[in-house]
């Protein structure tokens, strides 16, 4: 082969890995980039249909537990929402024969939607008194949560018990769906 063809030559392939480099550069590794972004684009699209399908199959359980929510949650007004909690203390209290010492409400107003009443309960009782005390507040149709529950014994033979006990009830201030 002669010097001129092969130095027409090797432009020739340079100029071909150049293209390649810079076709490779400018077209190929965007493309790529491009494509990856769309399937990830695409997967998490797949994914919120996913859950919307499966919110659209529990649509009736959850708007009934939101009905259940809305129908057992506190008033809205504070005054009112301290006397449902007070007169519901006071009858799981007959029901089940505990004497309640005090009864202190606290409000947190937590966010904008919705508040909690937090109250301490101090009580006396025997232990099917108190027991059947807990379990009124648990059996009752008011949503209340018992978040700490201390209990001691205030003589020698543990006859009679002190209960003191932490209440949450929950208070939506806008109750639309």
């Amino acid at each position: 082969m002669k010097v001129q063809n092969r130095q027409q030559v090797l432009v020739v392939v340079t100029l071909v890995v150049l293209g390649l480099y810079l076709g490779n550069w400018i077209v190929y590794e965007p493309m790529i980039k491009w494509w990856q972004t769309r399937q990830a684009k695409v997967a998490d699209l797949s994914k919120q249909v996913h859950q919307g399908k499966l919110l659209i199959r529990r649509e009736s359980y959850i708007r009934s537990q939101w009905e259940h929510i809305r129908s057992s949650s506190l008033a809205n007004d504070s005054s009112q929402a301290e006397q449902q909690v007070l007169k519901a203390v006071d009858n799981w209290a007959g029901d089940s024969g505990v004497n309640v010492d005090s009864i202190t409400p606290q409000w947190q107003n937590d966010q904008d939607d919705y508040s909690t009443l937090d109250c301490r309960v101090e009580a006396k009782g025997d232990i099917g008194s108190i027991s059947r005390f807990l379990y009124e507040i648990e059996d009752g149709p008011m949503d209340i949560q018992l978040e700490t529950i201390a209990l001691t014994a205030t003589d020698d033979k543990g006859q009679s018990l002190s209960l003191g006990l932490d209440l949450s009830g929950l208070a939506l201030v806008s109750t639309q769906p």
